[in-house]
């Protein structure tokens, strides 16, 4: 192989990435549309011969059978004037195999046939064809039919003037602070003039991808990543200026540039992502900070107001315990006394009456005790006189008989 590369000079394809490929040139196209021109045309033929008084035998209408049904499978495999040509030959070969007849007549309905479904073409409404006369440029026919000049007109390309979307990528491309990126992306373009389309430019599609590409790497080199990141609108609106501007005279308009995916390197996206939940933690805390500050300051202007206004402080602590009521939805919420006492909710809370009756409970309770302690010392003394009662005269002493003496006429 390394032999036949030398001698015709290909030694260097293995080298060249975009490798030209090798299309083969059509002249026009035999569609389903030729096929039915194709048998429209032979019926007629066939109609106007029995007419013209000329019987065909079964012989020679199987070789002219044979003749176009060749003719037209070979024009299905290579459209071009050319292959008619020889599609002729053949189709005249078998006739000629298969009648035994040298009529003249019956050697001319295969080109009658063949011609006209070659010469009749059919454009959908998206397309566009440019037509060469002689090799040079004629003209650019729109959607419709439109007929050949045989062997002298032939369609060099359909164009097809829809919006198309191209995707590309730049694998491992250093951004400008020197970060390995791979970047995904896609571009919606057109056709708005096919004949420069298809005579300034080889392959146009090829020529688009391979621009977009290329464009894509500059503009990668000339960003930072954080850019690529978060300005990707931006990137991709300068790479649509670019990329316009170079295919414009290609009779292409470039529409939008898009980035479908920015792929970094492993551990740079572990970096980027600690440091990014560090950074949110930062504006966190000092959000909080702030909140704190915001919020002592609207606590003392909440405190100067309701030292001046007691109604308020009141009104809003009834508000609290509704609030939280509320939301408890039948728990038991516990409120202190000392706030209730600060707040005067007595009233409100019907804490005044029970206040009241505890009270007077607690009154009575120690009225009734004193009674019984002012029985029970009573009860003690008068015990003890009628102990020192029944003591005998002889034993008391003098000081004792005097303290009684003075008892009784006390009593």
């Amino acid at each position: 192989m390394k032999g036949f590369g030398r001698i015709f000079g290909n030694q260097h394809v293995q080298r060249i990435k975009n490798v030209p490929r090798r299309v083969i040139p059509t002249d026009f196209r035999f569609s389903t549309f030729s096929v039915l021109v194709l048998i429209a045309v032979w019926t007629v033929a066939i109609g106007a011969t029995q007419l013209a008084g000329f019987e065909l035998t079964d012989r020679e209408l199987q070789g002219i059978a044979y003749a176009v049904i060749g003719g037209a499978v070979l024009l299905l495999i290579l459209p071009t004037w050319g292959m008619l040509i020889v599609s002729l030959f053949a189709g005249w070969a078998a006739l000629y195999q298969t009648a035994e007849t040298l009529n003249v007549l019956i050697y001319g309905i295969p080109p009658v046939v063949l011609i006209p479904a070659a010469m009749v073409n059919l454009l959908y409404h998206w397309d566009k064809a440019v037509i060469l006369r002689l090799g040079r440029f004629h003209r650019v026919k729109g959607a419709g039919l439109f007929l050949l000049v045989p062997f002298i007109d032939r369609v060099a390309a359909r164009v097809d003037t829809r919006i198309r979307v191209t995707d590309f990528s730049a694998e491992r491309t250093l951004s400008r602070d020197n970060v390995p990126v791979h970047v995904d992306a896609i571009c919606f373009w057109m056709i708005w003039d096919a004949q420069k389309a298809i005579l300034e430019v080889q392959d146009f599609l090829e020529a688009v991808t391979f621009s977009a590409q290329t464009a894509l790497r500059d503009a990668i080199g000339s960003h930072n990543l954080e850019e690529l990141l978060s300005e990707r609108d931006q990137v991709g609106s300068k790479l649509q200026k670019i990329l316009d501007a170079k295919t414009n005279p290609w009779g292409i308009t470039i529409l939008s540039v898009e980035f479908t995916d920015i792929v970094i390197p492993k551990e740079l996206e572990d970096a980027m992502s600690r440091h990014a939940q560090a950074e949110r933690e930062h504006r966190a805390r000092l959000i909080l900070g702030d909140t704190e500050i915001q919020l002592a300051e609207k606590m003392r202007r909440a405190d100067e107001y309701y030292r001046d206004n007691p109604e308020a402080f009141q009104l809003r602590g009834m508000n609290m315990i509704y609030e939280a009521l509320r939301q408890s939805k039948g728990s038991v919420v516990l409120v202190p006394s000392s706030a209730a006492e600060q707040m005067n909710l007595g009233n409100p809370l019907g804490l005044v009456a029970l206040q009241n009756r505890l009270a007077a409970q607690q009154q009575q309770t120690q009225q009734d005790a004193e009674r019984s302690h002012g029985k029970q010392s009573q009860g003690k003394q008068s015990q003890d006189d009628r102990a020192r009662d029944a003591r005998s005269p002889a034993d008391s002493s003098p000081d004792d008989r005097a303290s009684d003496s003075d008892k009784e006429h006390t009593r």
